[in-house]
């Protein structure tokens, strides 16, 4: 359900109302039950509600929206994050991995969550991707994990090597070894869950015109150039390292299936500037597939009834997509 002070449970409830239109596989949403019958009210999204047990969902999904209940109850403060809610937030994420573990669901989508009012509450990860790799650590023993986060829209895909921190870490962040572990992730996932081949990988440098052969840092030279040369040692299609500033334009894009961005706002600025709508967050590396709508809570306007849904049903199709090309 995401934040309930956002517009998680709208977004599902506008997703479930184009679920023939958009041929949407059957989904159930966990949480408070109470909550999402009153949200709905109050947004004018007019779909039925039923609560049931997960096992259930599929047959009900063409009359209704199944609800699967958390045991937490929270509060229909639309625009009003509240740390008494982070609880809740935590225990639905936690069911869904739950959920997905025993095989009662094949796949999650989690709606996005407000992370200053889960640290309020003690939350100790920086994000959603971190905290499913704790999760799928302790649910899915003896399984490599190693989560990465990938964008994930119709004409672009990037992944930030360096993820939630302050950019005036990323030089000491960016280490050969992390570029390639991440480079592995990603080419095991486009294999896997993606269904491509050979998956061609472009990675941006860091500095302007990816250094300048030192001239304007030598992190292309010293980190990112060798791990590259390790990863294509490996035998992955790895080109770069590429300037960054002409590696996102549609003649660049048709060379490459994925890019490799050194940090947070190099991957997410052109992938959100090209389909904002449309773009999905993946996380990659886990024993599990998870995807999310790559926009935030939007609390400002929360109840509205105007919150837009395109991410939400691209999320919803990809995951369905990954679950049945996934090769294992």
């Amino acid at each position: 359900m995401g934040e309930p002070a956002g517009i998680g449970v709208e977004v599902v409830g506008r997703a479930f109302e184009r679920r023939h239109d958009a041929q949407l596989p059957p989904f159930y949403l966990l949480a408070d039950p109470e909550f999402v019958f009153s949200r709905l009210a109050r947004a004018r999204i007019g779909v039925p509600v039923k609560t049931v047990e997960p096992e259930d969902a599929a047959a009900c999904f063409g009359e209704a929206l199944p609800v699967v209940a958390i045991n937490r109850r929270v509060s229909d403060r639309p625009g009003q994050p509240d740390g008494l809610d982070a609880e809740a937030v935590v225990e639905a994420i936690e069911t869904a991995v739950h959920h997905v573990a025993l095989g009662q669901a094949s796949g999650m989508i989690t709606a996005p969550i407000q992370k200053a009012t889960l640290y309020s509450a003690g939350f100790a990860y920086p994000g959603h991707t971190e905290f499913l790799g704790a999760l799928a650590a302790d649910r899915f023993p003896g399984l490599a994990v190693e989560p990465v986060m990938m964008l994930a829209g119709p004409d672009l895909s990037t992944v930030p090597v360096t993820v939630h921190v302050p950019l005036a870490a990323v030089p000491r962040l960016l280490t050969a070894e992390r570029i390639i572990a991440v480079g592995r992730v990603v080419a095991a996932d486009l294999v896997r869950r993606f269904g491509l081949q050979n998956p061609r990988i472009a990675v941006a440098g860091l500095n302007p015109h990816a250094g300048e052969d030192g001239t304007m840092g030598r992190e292309e030279i010293e980190v990112i150039g060798p791990a590259i040369e390790a990863l294509r040692a490996e035998g992955i299609a790895v080109t770069g390292p590429h300037p960054a500033d002409t590696l996102f334009h549609a003649r660049a894009r048709a060379g490459y299936d994925v890019v490799l961005a050194m940090y947070h706002d190099q991957a997410l600025i052109p992938v959100k500037t090209i389909a904002f709508d449309e773009t999905v967050n993946v996380t990659l590396g886990l024993p599990f597939v998870r995807t999310s709508p790559d926009h935030g809570t939007a609390v400002d306007i929360a109840g509205k009834g105007i919150a837009v849904a395109d991410s939400m049903v691209a999320a919803i199709l990809l995951a369905d997509r990954m679950v049945r090309a996934d090769r294992r």
